[in-house]
């Protein structure tokens, strides 16, 4: 048998296992994950060194490798995110509906876990630990499938959490990472529909497109991030620029950053110079189209490429615009539908960029950063879905349950 079908049995056996869990039985065991994670730091720092000097050693990027990175810091707030998580209300088990019939039918709908998760995801190890402890908040197994980039970190991260399992009511084989990280082994995954219920990709634009474009597992597609952000011609100039830079340069390696500007050719002609040179003067390297490239020589020439590019880098495309109706068009044709933003004055405008535009979220006058759960008020995210099936945004605790109805009668048959 496989790596794949055992850890596949073992999961669906597990999420049986798991359904009637009490909340504290399951905050118990989160805490004791936060706990253990503190504990075992020493050896996980040591095993992600090894993923560091690998990516080094293959010329990844600096933004790749901060992806990968595990601090002492980073432990510990992975360990505070876990016990934040405990404080948000189990959702497993609500009522959402309550329908009583003329013949006595009671019928509720009532919230549910999904029962396996399939979580595929590139470079960030963090996402192993808000995977397993959001999976198992709601009451699901889950099946880890990070890339060979991250491989000692996850099975670092992952021993911890089975200790930490050990000592709890819940079962060890909740949680599972598939350690085969082949082009064969996520295929077999892609197909595992026997004990698979949803599979969810996390990481770029290729990588989506091919889960959802070759697995036959119900998906629920979590978004690269093309996003943008239009000033308009009414924009406040030094708050324009604030959110600019912000919204790039803050943390460019994340799929809420901002990859692409868009700015009235009124606002540019007053102001464009000092924008261009603040982003400049952070080490944001520039394509723009020919009004960009005149004013600013050493930035170069978009292509069409560009246009559509999540550089998750110090790096941004740039188009100068006539007016809110050409931004949206180029949003719409462009963007990757997760989190796109307006800085005008004018309302009219802002209502019409915020109906239009097709996107998970959508701002006026803020930074695009804040597209998280642990912002949302969600306490921690699974990703951010941008499809409109399910769930769309922030997938906190919610987005990780279905529902079924259970209906209470004393005898009652249909004429």
């Amino acid at each position: 048998m496989s790596e794949i079908m055992e850890k596949g049995r073992a999961a669906k056996a597990a999420s049986f296992q798991l359904i009637g869990m009490s909340s504290e039985a399951k905050d118990l065991a989160l805490k004791s994950i936060a706990s253990q994670l503190i504990e075992d730091q020493e050896i996980i720092l040591h095993e992600n060194s090894k993923d560091l000097e690998a990516g080094k050693a293959k010329g990844f990027t600096s933004s790749v490798l901060d992806r990968i990175l595990l601090t002492e810091k980073r432990i510990k707030d992975m360990a505070s995110a876990i016990n934040l998580l405990t404080e948000l209300p189990d959702p497993i088990g609500e009522t959402l509906e309550t329908i009583e019939k003329e013949n006595g039918l009671l019928i509720k709908k009532t919230r549910v876990p999904l029962g396996v998760i399939g979580m595929i995801y590139e470079a960030r190890p963090n996402v192993t630990v808000d995977a397993a402890t959001l999976s198992l908040k709601t009451g699901n197994a889950v099946i880890l499938r990070g890339s060979s980039s991250a491989l000692y970190s996850n099975k670092a991260l992952v021993t911890s959490i089975h200790k930490a399992l050990s000592k709890t009511e819940l079962p060890v084989d909740a949680v599972q990472l598939i350690e085969d990280t082949s082009r064969e082994t996520a295929k077999e995954l892609f197909h595992l529909k026997e004990y698979l219920d949803v599979l969810i990709p996390r990481g770029g634009k290729n990588l989506i497109d091919t889960v959802v474009r070759e697995s036959t597992v119900p998906v629920l597609e979590t978004g690269a991030g093309n996003c943008h952000i239009y000033i308009d011609e009414s924009a406040e100039p030094t708050m324009a620029e604030r959110i600019v830079v912000n919204g790039k340069t803050q943390r460019p390696s994340v799929c809420n950053a901002i990859e692409s500007l868009l700015i009235h050719e009124n606002w540019f002609n007053k102001h464009g110079a000092e924008l261009l040179t603040s982003l400049v003067n952070k080490d944001v390297e520039i394509f723009g189209d020919h009004a960009i490239c005149k004013v600013l020589p050493e930035a170069k020439l978009a292509s069409e490429e560009d246009w559509g590019s999540e550089y998750l880098a110090l790096a941004i495309s740039i188009k100068v615009v006539k007016d809110t109706a050409e931004a949206v068009e180029h949003i719409n044709q462009y963007g990757t539908k997760h989190s796109e933003a307006i800085i005008t004055n004018d309302q009219r405008n802002a209502a019409r960029f915020l109906q239009n535009v097709d996107a998970a979220a959508v701002y006026h006058n803020a930074s695009t950063r804040f597209t998280d759960g642990f912002e949302f008020g969600y306490g921690a995210e699974i990703g951010i879905s941008t499809q409109k099936l399910h769930a769309r945004g922030p997938m906190g605790l919610q987005a990780m349950t279905s529902s079924k109805y259970l209906v209470y009668g004393t005898g009652q048959i249909r004429e």
